[in-house]
């Protein structure tokens, strides 16, 4: 270029379309920054969600306190009812006494260690009786020994027994040794401290009870 030459200014039309583009492709950068900034806040909003999600119980968890509902019609006399349901994920026991056990438990027992049931933590209202149940020839028990939460053994028969030479039917927990009665009341000297635990319950017919409800709850 020679000294005669002039640089040429850009005209007053040029500088502004220069101008205007800029800003345009900084209002564009700013855009797109945002945007990444959203699309990542929602990306940690949607990985948080199944993470919260996980804090609450599973249907399988939720289902644990719901009522169980017991057919009864195939349960003989003597018998206790098999396999054994569960509720809350204890094993529940359901036996048939006849009337000659009915009457046993009527009588005074000197061997047992609470036989009113004065302990009302272990049962209903309902079910402090005798019989510990609603119905003097139907028992329902949660079966797990108030010792270490072992489970005891149905013995219904009133025959010696090594473990009593005495035994007039009832439950015994083999781990140490604790027995109770066809109405799950614990004897004497034994290292369970209370009765078998008896849950809520209700009849719906002769043949169907349901565990977890009593008549108070529907």
């Amino acid at each position: 270029m020679s000294h005669g030459d002039q640089v040429a200014k850009p005209s007053a039309e040029e500088l502004a379309a220069s101008i205007d583009t800029s800003t345009i492709n900084r209002q564009r950068r700013y855009f797109l920054i945002g945007a990444t900034a959203v699309v990542g806040a929602v990306g940690v909003v949607g990985a948080a969600v199944p993470f919260v999600a996980s804090w609450k119980p599973s249907a399988k968890a939720r289902a644990l306190g719901a009522p169980t509902t017991i057919d009864i019609s195939k349960l003989q006399v003597g018998e206790m009812l098999g396999p054994t349901p569960a509720w809350r994920g204890q094993p529940i026991f359901v036996l048939s006494r006849d009337a000659d056990a009915v009457e046993r438990l009527k009588r005074d027992n000197d061997a047992l260690a609470d036989p009113e049931s004065g302990n009302t933590e272990m049962q209903p209202g309902y079910a402090q009786n005798r019989w510990r149940s609603v119905r003097p020839e139907i028992g329902v028990y949660i079966g797990l020994c108030t010792h270490l939460g072992c489970s005891p053994k149905y013995y219904g028969r009133v025959e010696p027994q090594p473990f009593d030479p005495n035994w007039e039917g009832g439950f015994f927990c083999p781990c140490h040794g604790s027995r109770f009665d066809l109405a799950g009341r614990v004897v004497k000297s034994v290292p369970a401290p209370d009765n078998l635990p008896v849950p809520p319950y209700r009849f719906v017919s002769d043949t169907v009870v349901v565990i977890g409800e009593d008549e108070e709850m529907v």
